[in-house]
């Protein structure tokens, strides 16, 4: 079967992997509309791709692209995908939304999830998944002593020299209700604390390291606890991040990640490791927009009085691997590794790192994130901080948010 995808948001991510992954596969998809805020970029792209053009996401889904109409639709947008999602759900078709899903929980409330899936290519990756044989040969996440993480992002534009994209320029007054519903969702999730505080949890937690914790909901599930978070320098955003806790309680592990930003640091690395008992699992992933490059898995063990080290590459690439695993949900209603219940994991885990951060730096917040964030129903929070946070934060270091200089 063929599925007819409407593409909605031709950002990045769209031209440097959807577009021409979608022509690659097309004993899988036909592209039947294309949108994006910006009418001439939208068209110039549906010429491309021999797609009815839309500047309006809602008039998409309402024509189906035309004859025919629609099977599925792919939310690239950037910000907050909540109410875009929920829009192609309730019509009734099938929805791979790149991440985050959404700024609150909140904004999936009701939300039908039966038709959803959300988009973390590194669960996909076949390096991930060998490292998820060997973790089960090993024993399982319980025998996990620590996960460790280290992110290297230099800027977007450095890893993007060779893709030539085009970058859309639709007018301000086209992007303001989304922009203003994004601001509502923060508020929702955050309360109006500070703007650096709302920009971590949107652009760094929710829009890269949420990555991070894919993988380790993949490999050992969502941590047990954050027990620390660090953000520094105060005067730089993106700023780096570590943060660290306990592993889920199957396990007696913990973990550890440091995500940095470094704008001009000559080539994106990240190195995932699982140490246990027995030896040491490393993932070292590539640039995500490197179509087809490998990611490297070392597999380290002891057989009688030798260390092995077995090295597993596949050049599979995990984007297509992920559109795939979407037809096959489309298809044969085979569950994707994230689905509804996973994204809300991830955004609880989310507000959890920011409540610790803001607890320690003695920031007022409130909203979903006034007390500990859990997987539960969200509560309307008004007004600020609780008063552990308060007292926590003046006898830390309250004063941290006076010595951050807004970016």
């Amino acid at each position: 079967m063929t599925v007819k995808v409407g593409i909605a948001g031709l950002g990045v991510i769209a031209q440097a992997v959807y577009l021409p992954l979608l022509a690659r596969r097309r004993d899988l998809f036909r592209i039947a509309a294309v949108c994006d805020l910006d009418r001439d970029h939208a068209e110039a792209a549906g010429r491309e791709a021999g797609a009815p053009a839309y500047d309006d996401p809602a008039r998409m889904l309402d024509d189906g692209g035309g004859p025919g109409g629609l099977d599925a639709v792919l939310v690239l947008t950037p910000g907050s995908h909540g109410p875009l999602v929920r829009a192609a759900l309730e019509r009734g078709l099938w929805v791979l939304a790149e991440k985050p899903l959404a700024y609150s929980r909140a904004e999936l409330d009701g939300l039908p999830g039966d038709r959803l899936m959300v988009g973390y290519m590194k669960q996909y990756d076949p390096a991930s998944q060998r490292l998820l044989e060997a973790l089960h040969e090993a024993g399982g996440p319980g025998v996990v002593r620590h996960l460790d993480v280290t992110v290297l992002h230099p800027s977007e534009d450095s890893q993007l020299l060779f893709a030539r994209v085009r970058r859309g320029r639709p007018a301000p007054e086209r992007v303001a209700p989304y922009a203003e519903a994004d601001e509502a969702a923060l508020t929702a999730a955050l309360g109006t604390s500070s703007e650096r505080l709302r920009r971590l949890y949107a652009e760094v937690v929710l829009g890269s390291l949420c990555h991070e914790l894919s993988l380790m909901r993949l490999f050992t599930g969502s941590p047990d606890t954050v027990d620390h978070v660090a953000v520094w320098p105060p005067d730089v955003f993106p700023p780096s991040v570590e943060l660290s806790g306990t592993l889920p309680a199957e396990s007696s592990g913990r973990y550890g990640i440091r995500w940095h930003y470094l704008p001009s640091y000559p080539a994106y690395h990240e190195i995932v490791t699982l140490h246990h008992e027995h030896g040491s699992m490393e993932l070292r992933f590539p640039s995500p927009y490197l179509l087809n490059a490998p990611t490297h898995l070392t597999v380290a063990c002891r057989v009688g009085t030798t260390e092995r080290t077995i090295v597993h590459e596949d050049v599979a690439e995990s984007f297509e691997r992920q559109l795939l695993a979407f037809h096959r949900f489309v298809t044969q209603d085979e569950r994707p590794l994230t689905g509804l219940d996973g994204a809300l994991e991830d955004i609880v885990t989310a507000q959890r790192i920011v409540h610790r951060y803001a607890r320690w730096a003695g920031i007022p917040i409130a909203g979903e994130c006034a007390g500990e964030p859990t997987g539960a129903p969200p509560e309307a929070a008004a007004g600020g901080a609780d008063s552990r946070d308060t007292e926590e934060g003046a006898s830390g270091a309250g004063h941290a948010e006076e010595r951050v200089s807004r970016p």
